[in-house]
């Protein structure tokens, strides 16, 4: 119920009038059954415009503490969240990485659609860096397709560091849902994530026109942090 009058009655008629979204190729969008939508990523505004402007309810994966900080603020934090239909996701080891996996291939398996960043964090620059494998695994072990979307114009409305959001056009592209049942059976095989990570990101990369990088996002952010050091 939350997530209906966040998309319908609050934030969703909100952001209608604030950013004008012009969202192409929504006809892509599985009617039924669990997907895994893999988008760009350029602002934290992304996980609130693309589930609130597609036409089925989406799942994001959210930082965990947003569901548990005590008191009146975290209670309305945890309600935000919770409408927007983003799930609790632990950060940190390996374990977490795991278990962050399973919570979204749960929600794929329910037949729900599950969206995720393949780049792992915002670009630093608009440009599209290299995909981490993950999303091959929970397509391959969730045993569904990939939809590729682009974020368009998102890092304007919502520059990096900005604490408002600033009202432009945006707009979101989806491509055709991507199939890699020719796979099926196939796990922990890197040189087959890999493939498969490569070819969802290059798919992302046709739809939003950047320019792509094969380094990971994580690890320019890391370089530009030791520069700003020295």
């Amino acid at each position: 119920m939350l997530y209906w009058i966040m998309k319908y009655a609050l934030l969703g008629p909100l952001m209608r009038v604030a950013f004008r979204p012009q969202v192409e190729g929504a006809e892509h969008l599985p009617r039924r059954g669990g997907a895994l939508v893999a988008s760009n990523h350029l602002a934290v505004i992304d996980s609130f415009v693309l589930p609130l402007m597609v036409p089925r309810r989406m799942a994001f994966p959210a930082k965990s503490e947003y569901f548990t900080q005590p008191g009146p603020v975290g209670t309305l934090k945890r309600w935000f969240f919770t409408g927007m239909g983003q799930v609790p996701i632990e950060r940190g080891n390996g374990r977490a990485a795991r278990a962050a996996l399973d919570t979204g291939i749960g929600v794929l398996r329910e037949g729900r659609l599950f969206g995720i960043y393949p780049e792992g964090t915002r670009s630093p620059d608009g440009r599209l860096y290299k995909g981490r494998t993950g999303v091959a695994r929970m397509a391959l072990e969730a045993g569904v397709p990939v939809v590729p979307v682009a974020m368009i114009g998102t890092d304007r409305a919502n520059p990096v560091g900005s604490r408002f959001w600033r009202p432009c056009r945006i707009g979101i592209r989806i491509g055709e849902p991507l199939d890699f049942s020719r796979f099926h059976g196939i796990t922990d095989d890197r040189q087959v994530e890999r493939a498969i990570t490569d070819e969802v990101m290059d798919a992302v990369r046709a739809l939003s026109e950047q320019e792509y990088v094969d380094v990971y996002a994580s690890t320019m952010k890391d370089k530009g942090a030791d520069a700003e050091a020295a």
